[in-house]
């Protein structure tokens, strides 16, 4: 029999705040988390803004150890689990350990190390090389680190799908419970690459904003002077738990989660397919999982990236779903606000929505002032949105063509 899924815990660490409500009290008030670079000189760079999480204190949630020898991009999603185990109460005991799993998304995993490794290298030789190298590297100590710390010993899996990655972790761990194969799942995305070969790259392919003036106002997703992402870091983590536990536990219950669609593109290294016919299918797919009609979507959070191609083609699909309903959902990137976490933000994008449904509230789509070309929708432009919600969809979109959709539902007792 098929589980019903629920999400009963969540832990933020964004560039709007460290904790969850600090980061959905900024969302909701039209905050920017976009500043001046600070992790690196970008003198040299065309982009010299980033999303960077400010203030953040491994020690506050790891030993002092760990917050040397762990890379900051498993540090920050560490951060998160323990807010998020925080946040619902849960004690993972021995009894519990074996149907708890741990399924996280990573797009560049370790990054920063690897640059910095290639230096000692060049400058030191290869017998100067830390032995927590690869440890640091790799994308999936992240759900490994999360084990260990949390006696979490049931599936164990990291998903490396670029921009997606976040939302297909959520995903996978939702059927994980939905189809038994754990009874409680950590799931959710993780990523800290605000350095150089990753400005320079993106720079490269022209993606990046180079609005350096005017930082707060450089992600304007859907907006007809919208000139490219901004690199945000930081992580969102989701305890998702069959409902028959969580009831039994008296837990409190954000959000139901009830469907889950992926497609992939089959049309271009790094574009969407200009019909947006990948991530309608994709969209599509979530709701036929679901089980419900296309009519029945309240609110749709964006992949929205602020670059010319993703949000003139997510428009297109949209409509290609929806068609005349399409105007009227309500659809809002919060990518305005906290940049673009790459592998992370479907994580922090699937906490947003499960906030959104349980506080009744639709977070804006800031910096929104004239719409482009062909985005003529309800992006909730400015200022966030009071509205009842009974289904929402969160998109994820990456490079490769790998497409991402979740569909999220009030709970009713």
């Amino acid at each position: 029999m098929e589980q019903r899924v629920v999400i009963t815990g969540i832990g933020l660490v964004t560039p709007l705040g460290i904790g969850t409500y600090e980061t959905w009290d900024a969302l909701c008030s039209g905050q920017s988390g976009i500043g001046k670079i600070t992790h690196f000189d970008s003198t040299m760079f065309q982009t010299k803004i980033a999303a960077e999480v400010k203030d953040f204190l491994p020690v506050d949630f790891v030993t002092k150890k760990d917050a040397k020898r762990l890379e900051r991009f498993i540090l920050l999603g560490l951060a998160a689990t323990r807010l998020a185990i925080e946040d619902c109460g849960l004690n993972i005991d021995d009894t519990l350990a074996n149907r708890t799993g741990v399924i996280t998304g990573c797009g560049l995993g370790g990054l920063s190390i690897l640059e910095n490794t290639c230096r000692v290298i060049e400058k030191k030789g290869p017998k100067r090389v830390s032995p927590f190298f690869i440890p640091m590297l790799i994308g999936n100590m992240a759900p490994g680190m999360i084990s260990i710390y949390f006696n979490a010993k049931g599936p164990n899996v990291s998903i490396a799908t670029a921009c997606a990655a976040g939302a297909h972790a959520v995903g996978e761990a939702f059927n994980s419970i939905k189809h038994g194969k754990a009874d409680i799942m950590i799931t959710g995305g993780m990523e800290s690459v605000i350095s150089p070969t990753c400005i320079a790259g993106f720079n490269a392919m022209k993606a990046l904003s180079t609005r350096n003036h005017e930082p707060q106002k450089a992600s304007r997703p859907f907006d007809k002077d919208r000139d490219g992402f901004v690199v945000g870091e930081g992580s969102g983590i989701l305890i998702l738990e069959t409902l028959e536990r969580a009831l039994e536990r008296g837990a409190k219950i954000y959000a139901e989660i009830s469907g889950f669609g992926m497609s992939g593109d089959g049309y271009h290294m790094t574009s969407p397919s200009p019909d947006g016919d990948g991530a309608a299918r994709c969209m599509q797919a979530a709701i036929d999982d679901a089980g419900i009609s296309n009519n029945q979507i309240d609110y749709i959070n964006a992949h929205g990236t602020s670059t010319q191609l993703n949000d003139l083609f997510e428009t297109r699909a949209i409509k290609k779903v929806f068609n005349s309903s399409a105007q009227d959902i309500a659809i809002s990137s919060t990518k305005s606000m906290t940049g673009h976490l790459l592998g992370g933000a479907g994580g922090i994008e699937s906490a947003f929505i499960a906030l959104a449904i349980k506080n009744s509230i639709i977070p804006p789509t800031i910096n929104m002032d004239n719409p482009g070309e062909e985005c003529d929708l309800d992006y909730v432009p400015n200022k966030a949105r009071h509205k009842k919600i009974e289904y929402a969809m969160t998109n994820s979109f990456g490079f490769g063509g790998t497409n991402a959709s979740l569909i999220f539902k009030k709970y009713h007792p």
